[in-house]
């Protein structure tokens, strides 16, 4: 990466879609970007600790130099990972129909979960926020990958903005790009990580976690940030993490997940501790310390979803995953 390839991100606020501006805060020391460095001659950098947001290709690059080395190791295997999967298209078509279609075929099952929990949350959750906010949310799409969901937020008159650790041009960030040929204004996109986002409080009114949630080390700690940035009232909603009724199924997942990837890959995909599933108790103890009641959306993914825990029953095997369509609304 040639330093010439960046550029200093020049301004307190960024204009996202639809002409919104939206204010930074300083993922190191947590110093808002204050509106003078907008004036001429202004330092770029924060103007408590000097660390500077960039912006390459699109994309403003907000991890701060230690966090940077310390997800690494997990940005490659995870990319390692889904190229492996078959993840992404030289096709603009590719992107374009997702989650509806995976024209590649290879995680067509996959998409198929995914566009089922898409109608569902159009449904039951944004026709009622389209009720509540007609000129359109600010929300911030947290896990966005390539940025198919900012892609159908947009479409539907929000202002959406797109936060990712991945920024690659197949699976990551990167890849957004054939979204944004085909929007008046293109989303923005922040590579950054979950308990560190780069907002100023009180900007958006949903967070949307975008089948991420699982990736966070601490539950807790990820939904106080979430917090910080949200207006009041506010709107959380969790996708397509996996949802376990016992605590010993979803570890038995974990050992089995990651003794499938030594196997595959030589590398157990554990280079950082994440909570990697949900149960109705962490979500009952998360709502009870942030005064937060959760409620669950059940897709119907067919019959022979359905029927999966019945034949693992009958085969004695553990407790398979569920995807649930979780929200609550922030009053406090």
């Amino acid at each position: 990466m040639s330093i010439a390839a960046l550029t200093t991100f020049p301004v307190a606020t960024e204009r996202s879609a639809l002409g919104r501006m939206l204010h930074l805060q300083c993922v190191v020391c947590g110093q808002p970007w204050p509106s003078a460095t907008t004036s001429k001659g202004a330092s770029n950098g924060c103007p408590r600790c000097g660390f500077r947001i960039l912006k390459e290709n699109g994309i403003f690059r907000c991890l701060a130099p230690d966090r940077a080395v310390h997800f690494q190791r997990f940005i490659q295997d995870y990319e390692l990972v889904r190229s492996s999967e078959g993840r992404g298209s030289a096709s603009p078509d590719y992107y374009l129909r997702l989650p509806f279609k995976d024209l590649t075929g290879r995680n067509a099952w996959q998409w198929s979960i995914r566009a089922k929990t898409w109608h569902h949350l159009e449904k039951h959750i944004l026709r009622g926020l389209a009720a509540s906010y007609p000129n359109g949310c600010d929300i911030v799409d947290i896990g966005a990958g390539n940025g198919w969901a900012s892609f159908h937020l947009s479409l539907r008159g929000h202002r959406p903005v797109a936060v990712d650790l991945l920024d690659n041009d197949a699976d990551g960030l990167g890849a957004a790009r054939h979204f944004c040929n085909h929007l008046p204004r293109p989303f923005p996109r922040f590579q950054a990580e979950m308990d560190r986002l780069p907002f100023a409080q009180d900007q958006f009114d949903v967070a949307i976690f975008n089948a991420s949630f699982h990736y966070a080390v601490d539950y807790e700690r990820t939904l106080r940030e979430v917090l910080r940035c949200l207006r009041r009232p506010g709107h959380i909603i969790i996708l397509d993490s996996p949802f376990y009724y016992r605590d010993e199924s979803g570890q038995r997942m974990l050992e089995e997940k990651h003794s499938a990837f030594q196997r595959r890959f030589g590398f157990r995909s554990d280079s950082i501790r994440s909570q990697e599933f949900l149960t109705g108790e962490i979500l009952e103890a998360l709502g009870a310390k942030l005064s937060l009641q959760w409620k669950t959306f059940k897709p119907w993914y067919g019959w022979n979803w359905a029927l999966r825990p019945f034949k693992a029953r009958l085969l004695r095997r553990r407790e398979p995953s569920k995807f649930y369509l979780i929200w609550t609304e922030v009053q406090r």
